[in-house]
């Protein structure tokens, strides 16, 4: 049995859930229960139905939660009467419950949570596994997300981008344990897209797709970063950047530019070159430029500066760099890079040392370190 299948029938088995009276969280603890379930059975007996199967399922479930509530006077009462069996109601809800999981008022680490258990269908163990962290804790903070969502109707229009961003953060939390979260995050954005004619949300399946492609070059023996500059190119999945490129041109032509959509354009460049000497930094340059008037942010300024010192040179590369936060994470990386380029090589170790100081992970952190010492081998073998 394909569980990703029967994960995509979630969100629409909640919308029933909730269309008929019940509260979401009951509604999802509910379909949780049913797709246990529907795990143990479908296999020796799969239904003719699938989604009709889980609607029945869980709606009993959530009838014998409610019965069981004995303090809770009268509820019974107003679902004593069970729906006549038959087909599933054909109203999708998946896009009111992709708004309601990423309702502003949740913090996105419980966006990020609710969205893949509401809409993703994972447990809260699966969750919990991916992010690191004891199931305990993740079940006390999906808790806390789904009691802050209660009351709220699940047609009330939500922001699409809103929902868009709990996608991307999805999809930079990457993989670990069973569940590989940035495959998750792109298999919930390919259903969004059917949901939606919004652009964006094309350019940024488009965006994971191109990313996703240099998965497997990343990283080196024993999980050593590998910057873009040393990938081995040979090992970008082309499938995928082929698919990438096809679905932000067909985004593009829309005429209705996004960041999304631009990020997508500047790892499409990055795709299509076959080395770093190679690629079409003045054009990745200009798309920082247009990135820039839809969403100006510091981070986007540093990537630009990059840019510009592999367009213009090193000193270009700094003066850009210049007007930017020193604290900014990541910036004395950048200052390092194109200080080693300019030739500037003690500039570069002490830069290198410096960020490898207030690196946000441990590979990174190991990368710069590398990278101070590489300098600093160079700098004892100059005449």
């Amino acid at each position: 049995m394909n569980e990703s299948l029967l994960r995509e029938l979630v969100p629409a088995v909640i919308g029933v859930l909730v269309r008929r009276g019940a509260d979401f969280a009951s509604a999802e603890d509910a379909v949780q229960e049913a797709l246990i379930r529907a795990l143990e059975i479908w296999p020796d007996d799969p239904p003719r139905d699938p989604k009709g199967w889980l609607v029945s399922v869980a709606w009993r479930r959530f009838l014998d939660s409610i019965r069981s509530e004995t303090s809770r006077r009268g509820r019974e009462l107003a679902v004593e009467v069970e729906p006549r069996p038959g087909p599933a109601p054909a109203i999708d809800d998946t896009l009111h419950l992709y708004f309601l999981c990423a309702h502003p008022t949740l913090s996105p680490p419980s966006a990020v949570a609710l969205t893949l258990r509401a809409v993703g269908g994972l447990t809260t163990r699966q969750i919990a596994t991916a992010h690191l962290i004891p199931e305990a804790t993740m079940a006390q903070r999906i808790s806390r997300a789904k009691k802050k969502i209660a009351g709220l109707p699940l047609d009330r229009p939500g922001d699409l981008g809103t929902v868009l961003r709990v996608l991307y953060l999805v999809f930079n939390e990457g993989y670990g344990g069973e569940v590989d979260l940035a495959a998750e995050a792109i298999r919930l954005t390919r259903q969004l897209i059917t949901l939606t004619d919004e652009p964006e949300a094309a350019g940024l399946l488009a965006l994971m797709l191109l990313h996703h492609a240099r998965r497997e070059s990343r990283t080196g023996p024993g999980g050593q970063l590998v910057p873009l500059a040393k990938q081995d190119r040979s090992r970008w999945d082309t499938v995928l950047i082929a698919e990438g490129v096809a679905i932000l041109q067909a985004a593009l032509i829309r005429d209705r530019l996004g960041e999304y959509q631009a990020q997508a354009a500047i790892a499409a460049l990055h795709a299509d070159a076959r080395s770093t000497t190679e690629t079409d930094w003045v054009q990745i340059v200009e798309w920082y430029d247009e990135l820039l008037l839809i969403t100006d942010s510091p981070v986007i300024r540093l990537n630009r500066a990059v840019a510009v010192g592999e367009a213009d040179g090193p000193q270009a590369g700094l003066a850009a760099l210049s007007g930017l936060d020193p604290d900014l994470p990541r910036r004395s990386a950048a200052a390092a890079y194109l200080h080693e380029r300019a030739g500037d090589l003690p500039q570069a170790a002490d830069l290198y040392t410096q960020a490898s100081h207030s690196a946000t992970n441990v590979p990174e952190r190991d990368h710069l370190t590398r990278e101070a010492a590489r300098v600093r081998q160079l700098l004892r073998h100059q005449p």
